[in-house]
């Protein structure tokens, strides 16, 4: 018997924490760093984003989303056998134990499904679409719970305007279930270590002390070059495997990093931003939460319906990118 996967729900939180443009500005001028609405708008698209709580970490966030995405798809925690979890600011040092496990615990699951959790930076939720979907179609699991969630704020340097303005914190989700019908039409993953240094956090622990930076390094303008190349590039292979033109896209949920490079990404497959799902307003990056958080809002507000054909893309460090074309 042949098996497809579909997404059947969605789901996504955000931290209640709302920090506007001007807040962060007048955060950053408390701490001697000069910065305004107008210069973060006009170079990122960014007006606002939400900060988690310091007691709250990337598994509360999850759970939260997660059951979002359980509701919509009308199944019950036990009913998942398999969750993966895209992060790049995990529960635990060293990600063990990985805060998939968390999020299997704490929403309350006894059925042993298998839980792990993936690093791929921004790219992170599309790879960990990718693996499930070859789950799914090769009969292993059934339903898989797929999740994006970050606490980037832990990790930003404040006295450095050029990173710090652009991230926010927040979780995605979707379930992917098996299906007699196509759902997951085609994925395509890359990645290339030698720009490893250009998107990091630099530091790492030795003997119980960190050494290096723990912050978030980021070459801005070496980014965007390689996101607009390799976003056109992993958008028209994945056309190519899914046999569609993309016209025959009806909506592009991209990773929500500057709105500049999803504007280069639309123009060069000759799509109109009326088919772009823009988040990043609002949200800020997100990182491996920023796409599923997008879809979750298009989806709730209807943009989004059943039976259409959306392409999901996203690059982070790594340098990692991919992209995967689905029938809602």
């Amino acid at each position: 018997m042949t098996f497809f996967s579909k997404i059947i729900g969605t789901g996504s939180y955000l931290p209640p924490k709302r920090v506007s443009n001007q807040d962060l500005t007048e955060q950053l001028a408390a701490n001697g760093v000069e910065t305004s609405d107008e210069w973060i708008f006009s170079r990122s698209g960014i007006s606002a984003r939400h900060y988690a709580e310091p007691f709250v970490t990337s598994s509360d966030m999850a759970v939260e989303a997660a059951k979002h995405a359980l509701d919509a798809a009308n199944l019950h925690a036990n009913d998942i056998d398999l969750i993966i979890l895209a992060t790049s600011t995990p529960d635990f040092l060293g990600g063990f134990p990985s805060t998939a496990c968390v999020v299997q615990n704490k929403l309350g699951m006894t059925n042993g499904a298998a839980a792990v959790d993936v690093q791929a930076v921004c790219s992170g939720f599309i790879y960990a679409m990718a693996m499930a979907d070859s789950m799914i179609k090769s009969g292993a699991h059934k339903n898989a719970l797929i999740i994006g969630a970050e606490v980037f704020s832990r990790i930003l340097n404040f006295q450095d305007r050029t990173t710090c303005v652009l991230f926010g914190d927040g979780a995605g989700a979707i379930i992917m279930s098996q299906s007699t019908e196509p759902g997951v039409l085609a994925t395509k993953l890359h990645a290339d270590g030698s720009h490893a240094n250009v998107l990091c956090v630099p530091g790492n622990v030795h003997a119980g002390v960190i050494a290096g930076s723990s912050f978030l390094y980021m070459d801005g303008k070496a980014v965007f070059k390689l996101a607009v190349h390799v976003l056109e590039k992993v958008a028209n292979e994945v056309l190519e495997i899914a046999g569609l033109e993309a016209s025959q896209i009806d909506w592009l949920v991209p990773h929500q990093a500057n709105i500049r490079i999803m504007q280069s990404t639309a123009k060069k497959l000759e799509m109109s931003m009326d088919k772009v799902i823009v988040t990043v307003d609002q949200h800020g990056n997100t990182s491996a939460a920023s796409i599923p958080l997008a879809l979750d809002v298009a989806v709730r507000d209807g943009r989004i319906k059943k039976g259409q054909t959306v392409m999901l893309e996203g690059v982070g460090g790594g340098f990692t990118w991919g992209a995967a074309i689905v029938r809602m």
